[in-house]
Formats: C-alpha cells, sequence, structure tokens
C-alpha cells in the first residue's frame, strides 16, 4: 500500500509513521516528493493496520497496490526514475546509447572499439568478460582479465562500464570493476542472483527472459529493488516465438507497456533480437521512436573474426552513421542522443 502524507506533514511525522509501519513488519520505502512524501509499505497488508496508520499525524490517505510488483509499479512512483551510470542519466531527456563488442577479446581490440563508439556519441562502454554460452565448448570470456582490460578503457575514454554478472559467487568482483551490473536474460529469473546484484549497490541492467512474459520481467526487477536498490534499468532485447527468420522476435510494444505499468527506464538490444546487423539500424531508429530510453548496441572491428556474436555487430563505420542518423529521430519524440 502506498501511504500519501500531507503536503504539510513534517519530517518527524513522516518518520513516526516510518517507524509505525517497521513495527506492524513491513518493510518501508519512502519517496520525497517537491509538494508531497509517500511512502510504500510492503507488508502483508491488514485493515487493523490501515485504520491505525491513517489516523496518524500528517497521514492524508491510504492507497492500495493493485499490481504483483508493488516497488516497481507507476502506482508507486509516477515520476520516472533517472538511473545514473558514472556521470550519464538514463532516463532523462537524452536517449542513452551504450555500446562496444559482445565479448571482450584482448586489450588492444576493446580499448580500440572503446575510443571509436566514444567519439561517435556513445555514453556508456558494454563487453562481456564471463560469457554464458549454449555450448560449453565455446569462448567464455577472460572473466576478471577481462574486467582489468574494461577498466582500463574506462580510463582511457572516461566512459562508465556495463558487464554481465552470471554467478553470485562473483558479484563483489564484478562490482568491485564495473559502474553497473547487466543480469542476463538467461537469469532473469535467477532470484539468488538478483538479490545479490540489488545488494551490491550498483545500478543493474536487467534483461527480459528468453519467454518472459512484461509481468514477470517486472516481478524480476522487484527482486532487485526490494533488496534496497532502486536503479534498474530494463531491458527488451527480443523474445523466442515461432518466428526463424530473425534470432528472436523484437518487442517493441513492451516500450510503451512498460513505460505505462513502470516508473522504471527501459532501453533496448537490436543486436541480440535479430541475430543480423542489417536489422539494427532500423530497429534502433524504431526503438527511439517508441520512447525507449536507449540502445545496447554490438560493435566490432572485424565481425568475420568475433570470438562471439559477430554476424550480429555492427563494424565502427556503420555505428558512426546510425549515430547521426537516430539525432534526427530522437528530435521527433522530444529528445536528443
Amino acid at each position: 500500500m502506498i501511504i500519501v502524507m500531507s503536503p504539510q506533514a513534517t519530517r518527524e511525522q513522516i518518520d513516526n509513521v516510518e517507524r509505525k509501519l517497521s513495527q506492524l513488519g513491513y518493510r518501508t520505502h519512502p519517496i520525497y516528493g517537491d509538494v508531497k512524501t509517500v511512502i510504500g509499505a510492503i507488508g502483508e497488508k491488514r485493515l487493523e493496520d490501515t485504520q491505525s496508520i491513517l489516523s496518524m499525524p500528517g497521514v492524508e490517505n491510504i492507497v492500495p497496490i493493485m499490481k504483483p510488483y508493488k516497488l516497481a509499479s507507476r502506482e508507486l512512483k509516477q515520476i520516472q526514475t533517472i538511473v545514473k551510470v558514472g556521470n550519464c542519466r538514463i532516463g532523462d531527456s537524452k536517449a542513452v546509447v551504450i555500446a562496444g563488442p559482445c565479448a571482450i577479446e584482448s586489450y588492444e581490440s576493446y580499448v580500440s572499439v572503446a575510443k571509436q563508439v566514444k567519439e561517435s556519441g556513445a555514453s556508456i562502454l558494454r563487453g562481456g568478460a564471463y560469457k554464458p554460452r549454449t555450448s560449453p565448448y565455446s569462448f567464455q570470456g577472460l572473466e576478471e582479465d577481462g574486467l582489468k582490460i574494461m577498466a582500463e578503457a574506462r580510463e582511457i575514454t572516461g566512459l562508465p562500464i556495463v558487464t554481465e554478472v552470471v554467478d553470485t559467487r562473483d558479484v563483489e568482483l564484478v562490482a568491485s570493476y564495473c559502474d553497473m551490473l547487466q543480469i542476463g536474460a538467461r537469469n532473469m529469473q535467477n532470484f539468488r542472483l538478483l538479490r545479490e546484484a540489488g545488494a551490491s549497490g550498483k545500478p543493474v541492467l536487467l534483461k527480459r527472459g528468453l519467454s518472459a512474459t512484461i509481468e514477470e520481467w517486472l516481478m524480476a526487477a522487484e527482486y532487485v529493488i526490494s533488496s534496497g536498490n532502486q536503479n534498474v534499468v530494463l531491458c527488451e532485447r527480443g523474445i523466442r516465438t515461432f518466428e526463424t527468420a530473425t534470432r528472436n522476435t523484437l518487442d517493441l510494444s513492451a516500450v510503451p507497456v512498460v513505460k505505462e505499468f513502470s516508473h522504471l527506464p527501459i532501453i533496448v538490444d537490436p543486436s541480440h533480437s535479430t541475430g543480423s546487423w542489417k536489422y539494427v539500424s532500423a530497429l534502433s531508429k524504431g526503438a527511439i521512436a517508441t520512447g525507449a530510453d536507449g540502445l545496447i548496441i554490438e560493435v566490432h572491428p572485424d565481425p568475420n573474426c568475433a570470438m562471439c556474436d559477430g554476424p550480429q555487430s555492427l563494424k565502427p563505420n556503420k555505428f558512426s552513421v546510425l549515430m547521426q542518423e537516430l539525432g534526427s529521430v530522437a528530435i521527433a519524440v522530444g529528445r536528443t542522443i
């Protein structure tokens, strides 16, 4: 439920309500607004609790949250959440572009790409140090050596870095290097990992599962937020359907739907969704047009020799052209790139 405090409520009254809720067994999540403060209370609601809270000084109203995802719901928070990653703000007026290779292969190639995507206008660097692959014989990533390369690229370019964490045992290590933790599609419902990532305090990029509904996706985000971390960015990366022409089916309708149901920012991954660089440009433009808060795009200097997902990676020159074209689309929907 949401406890709406009156505009005249004092900080002492707000603290008293929080204290009372905690005594009743609720977890509280206050949101301080310019005019009013609301307190999200998560727990088993009882009628006597509602009545006792409603009678407290400073309380204006109590509103039930109908969605199963309480903390991620727009019922709790009407204002769009802005997630800060380094100096970058995801969910603000600027649509953020995250770019880099699927996997970190060497220092030279990664730093080279990092410099090129920054020059083209990317705001965050991506790259996989740990690569969960369908086959155990495929390249699994450079692990901590890859994290060290990413950290050096950040020092050179000044751009924050995001990388995937695949195991609860690695969360502390990965968080010590990167600015944002990515939870991949295969781990969207790895609830232990979600809690650990949330507890790290780092912003979390949560990809939609292969066959997950939007509600299931938002419930996964709830695990992260309930660990005390509200800095969650959702990532639509295509879902599995009967269609075989592309690797997955990009669900662009998820963007406005998420915007209606949740206050969390959402970005789109046109690379993994299609599996082909040929479609990345068109779908990137479509994502920005539908209101996405950003994109995550794979860029590789020599896709034919890439150790992971080469067919879906743009060459740096094509990425540069795309960034210029995205500017016009962003302007048309009141944003910048």
